[in-house]
This record gives structure tokens, sequence and C-alpha cells, in this order.
């Protein structure tokens, strides 16, 4: 890019990783990171690209960064589960998180399982996630209600 901007790099960088521009992308998203006090967004995406890609631990990584600048960002917990699920490592990171988003990671986290076959996993997780939100959650107890039918 001519104009250097935050804006210009993060751009750049979602157009290189559309065209599977791996390393473009990677330079990208690391300048457009260094270009801003509030990199939370543009490490998400890296983070999802790296997820993406199947390099798990490099998106885990980058989802825990992402997070550190941004405690709030529920997407980059949310991909944080998925990275880590993809590791089959099934426990939450410590991380700050309220009882409902607690309860909906879990559920992620139950549902990454199951689709690699890890039923039992996912079955405990999806209790697990219905027994920590504070109200009924209807997605989860759906969900495990059509896994003991399908069991």
């Amino acid at each position: 890019p001519t104009y250097e901007t935050f804006q210009r790099y993060r751009l750049e960088a979602m157009i290189a990783d559309s065209n599977k521009e791996w390393k473009k992308a990677d330079s990208f998203y690391e300048t457009a990171a260094g270009l801003t006090t509030r990199p939370a967004a543009v490490l998400n995406n890296w983070g999802y690209s790296k997820l993406t890609r199947g390099d798990h631990a490099a998106a885990e990584k980058l989802f825990l960064e992402a997070i550190t600048y941004d405690k709030d960002m529920f997407t980059a917990k949310n991909n944080l589960v998925l990275a880590r699920s993809s590791q089959r490592k099934y426990t939450l990171p410590v991380i700050r998180l309220t009882q409902i988003e607690k309860a909906e990671l879990l559920h992620t986290m139950a549902i990454s399982a199951i689709k690699q076959g890890d039923i039992d996993i996912g079955r405990g997780l999806l209790e697990d996630a219905i027994d920590t939100h504070p109200q009924h959650f209807d997605a989860a107890v759906r969900t495990l209600e059509a896994l003991r039918k399908n069991s």
C-alpha cells in the first residue's frame, strides 16, 4: 500500500486472505496491528485467518492476545474456544467471563467436540452449559435432546 494507515493494511490483509496469499496476509495483519493502539479486531481477524488455514495453535495465541486488548470481545472468546476445541482442548481458557458467556462457550465447545466425534465429551459439555446458564438455555437443551435421540 502507498497510503499507510491502519485501515489500509487491515483491508490489504483481508484481501490477501481471500486470495489465499498467506505470507502477504500475515505481513499486512502484523503491520496493521502495529499501527493501532487497539489491535483487538485485527488480531481476531488474523487469528480467524490462521484458524481457517488449520494453524490452530497460532490462532489460539492471536485470540488470547486480542482478548488482552479487549476483555469484552465475545467474538474473540468464541473463536478462542473454537481454536482450542479444534486441538481437542475441551477446557475453557482462563479469561474473564460472565456466567452467560461461560455457558455459551461451553455450548460452542460441545458442538465442536460432537463434530469431531467426541460425543460423550460433547454431551458432558452441553450438560455443563445448561447447568451454568442463569436462565433456560434453549439452544443447548435442543442440541442435547437431539444428541440423545440419535444415540
